[in-house]
């Protein structure tokens, strides 16, 4: 199950979980922190990622062009990055089951 961490997310969230997700990314490690959501969407497909986010658009996206890639959709508020890694640990199974499930697509924190 790999990770790929939008711009609004720290880059630390890749080493910090790697044990749980290895293989993971940020937009900013992948030099794509300047790209569109669009192409953020693409290399996500092309790649098997799982897209995190702390905004709407990529589940606008989901709901526009269908999956994959899947959507993890933090909508917490303003968190830490180590609150963030908290939550990211605290719902594994919940994300490797959206990665598993054949009709799920998008999975909401809150």
């Amino acid at each position: 199950m790999k990770l790929l961490f939008d711009q609004n997310l720290s880059p630390r969230l890749v080493q910090h979980l790697s044990d749980l997700y290895p293989g993971s990314e940020h937009v900013f490690l992948a030099g794509l922190d300047r790209a569109s959501d669009s192409l953020l969407w693409d290399y996500a497909r092309q790649n098997g990622f799982t897209i995190v986010t702390k905004d709407a658009d990529f589940t606008d996206m989901s709901e526009v062009l269908g999956f994959p890639p899947k959507v993890v959709w933090n909508r917490l508020g303003n968190c830490s990055t180590n609150q963030i890694e908290c939550i990211l640990r605290q719902h594994h199974d919940a994300i490797v089951g959206l990665a598993e499930n054949a009709n799920a697509h998008i999975l909401t924190l809150v």
